[in-house]
């Protein structure tokens, strides 16, 4: 059976022997110059340690935080409350999109939203701030820990020898 057919029946992702449950260890795929390139499957693994709403808060604030205009919405609602309307002001997209950003915002926990008279009026809450920032604090910790353990496995250069991967001239 053909590796498209096989996929198709569901057997599996390519790479995979018939029967072979998981992902494939590597696959193995020439580049545009010829060259053989092995690339490995990496494995996205939970934190036991965090409950499962702790993590989709973040993945929320992180998902939030990952576009510029609501990026900008946040500095902007940190010096004091804002309008929606005022806000949408400022942006070159109509005043329903501008309040659809806001309200990724809330969901995520990072504005608050509060009705005065007929006004919607925004602003950051900092403690929401400060956890995205401990949350990036504690990932760098780990990253820098891990990148420190390889160092330490990894032998330097050999004496004479020219670090790879530098300024080529």
């Amino acid at each position: 059976m053909p590796a498209r057919a096989a996929r198709a029946a569901g057997s599996g992702s390519p790479g995979q022997r018939p029967g072979q449950r998981g992902a494939p260890a590597g696959a193995v795929r020439l580049d545009a110059r010829g060259l053989t390139r092995l690339t490995y499957n990496q494995m996205v693994v939970d934190n036991p340690s965090q409950p499962a709403a702790s993590q989709q808060a973040l993945d929320d604030l992180f998902h939030a935080l990952a576009d510029a205009t609501r990026r900008d919405i946040l500095r902007r609602s940190v010096a004091g409350e804002l309008s929606v309307s005022k806000l949408a002001e400022a942006y070159p997209m109509s005043f329903a999109a501008v309040q659809k950003h806001v309200a990724v915002l809330e969901r995520a926990g990072l504005v608050t939203k509060q009705r005065r008279g007929r006004e919607q009026l925004v602003r950051t809450d900092l403690e929401a701030v400060r956890r995205a920032r401990q949350a990036l604090d504690h990932l760098e910790a780990v990253w820098r820990g891990r990148v420190e353990r390889m160092s330490e496995l990894l032998p330097g250069p050999r004496s004479g020898e020219r670090p790879r991967g530098g300024d080529r001239r």
